[in-house]
């Protein structure tokens, strides 16, 4: 069981996806990327997300990406936002 770092519920892993942070690509000044790690295999802290336009928004509301991947930058949700529109839909 994980918790989704958007609505908050708890559900299988197979329900929600691991997003990480790539520090690797962040300089010191601008935000960092994060990822959708659909196989489950980069490095790094991640946190879980139901793979939904409402989960997400309320993720980038609630500033959860940093706080769940201990991130003192602001952070690049794009990676994510494209992920999610092209499974699951058009993001409004």
């Amino acid at each position: 069981m994980r918790t989704c770092i958007g609505c908050g519920q708890r559900d299988d892993r197979s329900a929600l996806v691991r997003v990480v942070a790539d520090r690797r690509a962040a300089e010191p000044v601008s935000p960092v990327p994060v990822l959708p790690d659909v196989r489950g295999v980069l490095p790094g802290r991640g946190a879980w997300l139901h793979p939904s336009a409402d989960c997400l928004s309320k993720a980038i509301r609630r500033r959860a990406f940093g706080r769940a991947l201990r991130l003192t930058q602001a952070v690049d949700t794009n990676a994510v936002q494209q992920f999610v529109a092209e499974r699951h839909g058009r993001l409004d």
